[in-house]
């Protein structure tokens, strides 16, 4: 039986209408200073939850608290390892639900502080390692902003010497390519993050979401650095989904009740490109076991953060 059978029913037409009283409840928004990640929080702060958001300097995150009425700031950089253990070392005490939604889209190649190629390392490596060093306090949910661009993922011949390469931008870079190599991870990385749970017994429920054909931030750089594009960015002005309504899948996968087993949630309509919220899957190879564990040991390995807290007291 899939996933997305034994999910409890999502009604059509879901919005943040429904999203349930939050009082009491602590969530963490990685890049919520913009986009998907500040609409998050303004939604979640609307229903009385506390939301902590991660941003890369001090004055941005400040300007997102006063936009987004969101509680509590803390400054992150995903593509500084030594910025990623900083932020998470402040941080005592434990969250219901931890969005790992910060990202990057198609720049031109550059790598990171740690030498990863930026897309991977921002958008998967840096993501894993904060996430495995706050994992002790992750009570419920982690919710992953991935992308319908994983489809184009593949990680070249999947084994840990090819991941590896791709992450350390060895080789011909590709824009897209390297893009949805990074979205593909995250999906990989929610599904084998719930083998590893089930296996030890404990952890909070990994998530996966995207927001279909969103109107961002991240749209928005892209076409500054290819202004041929600039057509796309008037069709998607026009035709693409506002961050409020991107931001849909995301809340439903932290708020709506009962939801289990690595939920893949994205719109509903076009193709998955808009719409509002529904359960979906992703291609075949993000269900991959191999390919799982490969990626999973070549993060490890590049990252030095290892997955295995001792579960809440």
């Amino acid at each position: 039986m899939s996933a997305a059978q034994t999910q409890p029913h999502l009604p059509a037409g879901w919005d943040t209408s429904r999203i349930p009283d939050l009082t009491g409840k602590r969530y963490l928004i990685t890049g919520g200073n913009s986009g998907l990640g500040l609409e998050s929080a303004r939604a979640l702060v609307a229903k009385g939850g506390h939301v902590t958001i991660t941003a890369r300097s001090e004055i941005k995150g400040v300007a997102a608290m006063l936009n987004s009425g969101a509680q509590e700031f803390l400054e992150l950089d995903l593509a500084d390892l030594a910025s990623i253990r900083k932020a998470a070392a402040t941080i005592t005490q434990p969250f219901n639900v931890v969005f790992l939604n910060a990202g990057i889209m198609v720049p031109p190649f550059s790598k990171t502080v740690d030498g990863f190629e930026s897309q991977l390392g921002t958008n998967f490596l840096g993501h894993f390692a904060f996430g495995g060093l706050i994992e002790k306090f992750v009570k419920d949910r982690w919710v992953v902003t991935t992308s319908f661009v994983e489809k184009i993922g593949t990680f070249g011949d999947q084994t840990k010497e090819s991941i590896r390469n791709r992450c350390l931008g060895i080789g011909k870079y590709s824009p897209w390519a390297s893009y949805g190599d990074s979205k593909l991870a995250d999906l990989i990385f929610v599904n084998e993050l719930e083998r590893r749970r089930v296996a030890r017994g404990f952890g909070a429920i990994p998530l996966a979401a995207h927001p279909g054909w969103a109107h961002t931030n991240l749209f928005k750089a892209q076409i500054k650095m290819h202004p041929v594009s600039r057509l796309s960015e008037a069709v998607a002005g026009k035709l693409a989904q506002t961050a409020a309504q991107g931001a849909l899948p995301l809340l439903c996968a932290a708020t709506f009740p009962g939801i289990n087993h690595t939920a893949f949630i994205g719109p509903d309509r076009y193709f998955g490109l808009k719409g509002t919220p529904k359960f979906t899957h992703g291609k075949a190879l993000a269900y991959d076991q191999i390919l799982a564990s490969n990626l999973w040991q070549v993060a490890e390995e590049l990252t030095g953060v290892a997955w295995e807290n001792s579960p809440h007291a």
